[in-house]
C-alpha cells in the first residue's frame, strides 16, 4: 500500500469515526425531548400496570373511556403509558395549562434541612399535587373526565418526584444551571443528564427487566412512604450523591463550580441509583392506584 493510499485510508477512518461520534452526540442531545417525559415516565407506568390489581385495571380502563371529554386531542390519554406523559404534553399549550408548570418539581436549598412545606405556596409543588390528585381520583362522586385528568397528573408527578433533581437545589433550579458533559458528550446540564440519558441507560441495562410483576417482598422493600418522604429521598440523593459526585466536593462546604463533566466511573456509579428510583416510582404508583380505586373512605391529605 503506497503512502498516498495509506493517507486516504486514514482519512476515511477518521471521517467514519467523526461521523459515528457526531451521531452519538446528536442522539444523546436529542434526549431532553424524550427524557423522563417519554421513556422513564412510560416505564414507571408500565411497572405500575404490571403490579396493580385486576379491579384497579378495570376501573382505570373505565376512566379512559372519558378521554374525549378532556378536550386535548393532541395529547392522547387512553392508556397508563399515555397518562404518564400527558401532563408534559398538555403543558406545551401554555395558555391553557401553563399554571401547572410548578407542579412538576419542588427544589429546596441543599445546604439546609429538608422541609416538604417549603417552596410549595398554595400547594403548587409536586408533593402536594400527588396527594391532591390522588384524592380527586378516589372520589367517585366526581365526573369521569375530572378523575381521569387527576389520574394522569398523579401518575406523572409520582414519577417526577422520584427523579432526584426534581428535588434538587433551589439555587441552580435542580441542576438546570450547571453545565455538564455526559462522558464524551458536551453541552448538557446536570438535570438534563439525570432526566434523560442516565435514566435511559439504567432502564435498558437493568437485569432482570424493570417492567415485571414484583414479589410482595420486593414491593415492601422498594415501596412505602408518601409524597413528602419521596421528595426527601430525592433531595438526599441530590445532596449526598449527585452534587458531590459531579463536582468532587461537598455542596454544603462552599460554592460549586458552574461546569463539570461526568466520567464513565461517575456514570457507572449513578446507574443503580437511577434504576432504583424508576422502580420505586412504578411500584408506588401501583399502590396509589390500588388505594384510589379501593372501596372505602377517601384518602386523607398527607401531613406536611
Amino acid at each position: 500500500m503506497g503512502a498516498g493510499t495509506i493517507r486516504q485510508h486514514r482519512r476515511r477512518i477518521a471521517a467514519t469515526f467523526a461521523g459515528a461520534c457526531g451521531a452519538l452526540v446528536a442522539l444523546v442531545q436529542a434526549a431532553p425531548a424524550q427524557a423522563w417525559g417519554f421513556y422513564a415516565h412510560g416505564v414507571t407506568g408500565e411497572i405500575a400496570l404490571a403490579n396493580i390489581s385486576p379491579e384497579s385495571r378495570r376501573a382505570m380502563n373505565r376512566l379512559f373511556a372519558a378521554e374525549a371529554l378532556l378536550g386535548t386531542p393532541d395529547c392522547a390519554l387512553s392508556t397508563i403509558t399515555e397518562a404518564s406523559v400527558w401532563p408534559d404534553c398538555v403543558r406545551r399549550d401554555y395558555w391553557r395549562w401553563g399554571y401547572t408548570a410548578a407542579w412538576h418539581y419542588q427544589t429546596e436549598p441543599i445546604t439546609e434541612e429538608y422541609d416538604a412545606r417549603k417552596n410549595c405556596g398554595g400547594g403548587s409543588c409536586v408533593s402536594a399535587q400527588i396527594s391532591r390528585n390522588h384524592r380527586i381520583l378516589a372520589d367517585e362522586s366526581l365526573p369521569a373526565n375530572v378523575r381521569l385528568e387527576a389520574l394522569a397528573f398523579m401518575v406523572h408527578f409520582a414519577g417526577d418526584i422520584h427523579m432526584p433533581l426534581h428535588s434538587g437545589d433551589l439555587g441552580d433550579r435542580g441542576g438546570n444551571d450547571r453545565t455538564a458533559s455526559y462522558g464524551i458528550v458536551p453541552g448538557m446540564n446536570l438535570h438534563w443528564i439525570w432526566d434523560g440519558p442516565l435514566a435511559e441507560r439504567a432502564i435498558t441495562a437493568a437485569r432482570p427487566a424493570l417492567v415485571r410483576r414484583y414479589s410482595a417482598a420486593e414491593r415492601a422493600e422498594l415501596g412505602g412512604g408518601g409524597p413528602a418522604d419521596w421528595g426527601r429521598e430525592s433531595w438526599q440523593i441530590a445532596r449526598e450523591f449527585i452534587y458531590p459526585r459531579a463536582f468532587g466536593c461537598d455542596p454544603c462546604e462552599g460554592d460549586l463550580p458552574d461546569e463539570t463533566a461526568l466520567t464513565q466511573d461517575d456514570i457507572a456509579a449513578s446507574i443503580p441509583i437511577a434504576e432504583r428510583r424508576v422502580t420505586q416510582a412504578g411500584l408506588r404508583i401501583a399502590r396509589l392506584l390500588d388505594e384510589a380505586f379501593a372501596p372505602g373512605p377517601l384518602p386523607q391529605p398527607e401531613r406536611r
